[in-house]
């Protein structure tokens, strides 16, 4: 990271012991085997049961200007494009900014209401990563997800700081954080408990 750029975050909600979601995904269950219906309300009832409580880290994840997800985490349509799909949040997607999806299949941007644009990268994470940190100028990037994504940067060295809502929930199996990323050394720059999680920011040391 130069000077002229702003820090790298990588955010995400995990359960206790270190899923992001279940097995068996589907578009109707995007978290698969999440210990609920699948939708993972369970994992992320932290925001959307309890979000007076946790009103900064809400705020906090909306200051970024520019974010990066997988595919995966942008919707369930595989290969190419082949039928209309917009992302998981509707017409007006909560993030207000440019979005980077990693793809292996080229499309065009999507501008939704509100001021998300999605842009579609198919060379690769350090790609990805250049156009969005040219978006945001010496505002923050954040790596939103899935873990398969953010795993990739932090193997890569690429993360300067990584915020977790750790949800008392366990999955027991799925998608997880820090699968096969090398060991990392992290500085715990603050912590909060919550009623339905506790959030942990780490400075990831080089």
């Amino acid at each position: 990271m130069t000077a002229d750029t702003g820090r790298v975050i990588g955010t995400i909600t995990v359960s206790a012991d270190g899923y992001t979601a279940g097995h068996h995904q589907t578009e109707e269950r995007p978290f698969g085997d999440d210990g609920g219906d699948g939708s993972g309300a369970v994992l992320h009832a932290w925001m959307f049961e309890t979000p007076d409580e946790n009103r900064a880290e809400i705020e906090r994840f909306g200051e970024a200007r520019a974010y990066i997800m997988g595919r995966n985490m942008f919707g369930p349509v595989r290969g190419g494009w082949d039928r209309p799909w917009d992302g998981w949040w509707g017409d007006e997607p909560p993030f207000r900014s440019p979005v980077f999806v990693l793809t292996h299949h080229a499309r065009e941007p999507q501008p939704m209401a509100g001021g998300t644009t999605f842009h579609f990268v198919t060379d690769g994470i350090t790609a990805a990563l250049a156009r969005a940190r040219a978006s945001a100028g010496d505002g923050e990037v954040a790596v939103v997800g899935g873990a398969t994504t953010l795993n990739q940067y932090l193997a890569a060295g690429l993360i300067d700081e990584l915020r977790l809502a750790i949800s008392p929930v366990t999955l027991g199996s799925g998608t997880r954080l820090f699968e096969g990323v090398p060991p990392l050394k992290l500085e715990q720059l603050s912590s909060r408990a919550a009623s339905l999680v506790t959030h942990v920011t780490y400075r990831v040391l080089r």
